[in-house]
């Protein structure tokens, strides 16, 4: 084996009512990654394509490479050599997990070539190490769903005590990612230090109800419990028209509707693709009414997380 190629999907974390904990995969869009192995010692990425040219070829600033240098020299293959090619196929700064996405895909696509030392869980460590590369924290919200797939709670950010739960049949997401730049480092500036007893009091009771909603396949009880009354009206202000896209999202039929991870990416939960496809165009209609460009994504919760491909 000579060559492989990974598939590492953009995730949504947050999801409204999990703020650090709980985040799940799309179907598209997402990073590809190919590593070979190499006469040259050591990894070193040989080409990026879709940064226009924002990112790094050096291995120790790349979180795909570093993901994969970290896991490397715990494997004692330090030396190894192995070339990186990096195809970034979503946004930057966009709130779906875009570093996380190269994280996983570059550790993933280094374990598989040395004829998988490791299994998914093994590697989840590494591809943490490589999105704090970009963001300076040790959380899996959006690298446990993009390696994993699916709807993953993190029990534990420090200890990694992950758990993926039960997705109803005809969940679906969409989300719209407008062309406006929201900054990780403001929008965690801009949250308070400290929370009211009753909106702790209000938000547990919502996340207690999601989860029991998605292990029951309630969609009326994930409805009422997608409310996020801590973190979205603090960040929302980022967002240009946040509040236009929630309303509309809601008038055509989401079960529910907040922000992606930082932003300004903005995801709502359906039941059903039809109803996810009404609410993606009812999003795109926003943005193209206040004249900015956006992308939409309708995709059903993707399950298999990083693949070979």
């Amino acid at each position: 084996m000579q060559e492989v190629r990974v598939f590492a999907p953009a995730s949504v974390a947050n999801v409204a009512v999990g703020f650090d904990i709980l985040g799940f995969a799309l179907e598209k869009p997402g990073d590809e990654i190919v590593a070979r192995f190499s006469d040259k010692p050591g990894v070193y990425i040989s080409k990026i394509t879709g940064d226009n040219g924002k990112l790094s070829l050096d291995p120790m600033k790349n979180t795909a490479s570093f993901a994969a240098i970290q896991m490397l020299e715990k494997l004692g293959e330090s030396q190894r050599g192995i070339e990186m090619e990096v195809h970034k196929r979503m946004p930057f700064g966009s709130g779906l997990g875009s570093s996380a996405a190269s994280a996983v895909g570059g550790v993933m696509a280094v374990n598989e070539l040395l004829g998988k030392p490791l299994d998914k869980r093994g590697i989840l460590h590494y591809a943490v190490l490589g999105e704090q590369l970009a963001d300076g924290a040790y959380h899996a919200d959006n690298v446990a769903p993009s390696l994993f797939g699916g709807i993953v709670l993190i029990r534990n950010n420090r200890d990694l005590d992950v758990h993926q739960l039960n997705v109803p049949a005809e969940l679906y997401a969409s989300v719209v990612y407008p062309d406006v730049e929201v900054l990780t480092r403001e929008a965690r500036a801009i949250l308070r230090r400290e929370v009211p007893l009753t909106e702790v009091i209000e938000q547990s009771g919502n996340l207690s109800a999601f989860l029991l909603g998605l292990f029951n396949n309630d969609y009326e009880l994930i409805s009422r419990s997608l409310h996020d009354v801590i973190i979205e009206p603090q960040r929302s202000q980022l967002i240009p028209h946040f509040l236009t896209t929630q309303r509309m999202s809601l008038r055509a039929g989401a079960l529910g509707c907040s922000i992606s991870g930082a932003g300004p990416s903005i995801f709502a939960l359906c039941q059903g693709r039809e109803i996810a496809e009404n609410v993606g165009e009812a999003m795109r209609k926003v943005y193209h009414d206040a004249r900015i460009n956006c992308q939409v994504f309708v995709s059903a919760i993707n399950q298999a997380g990083s693949v070979r491909i």
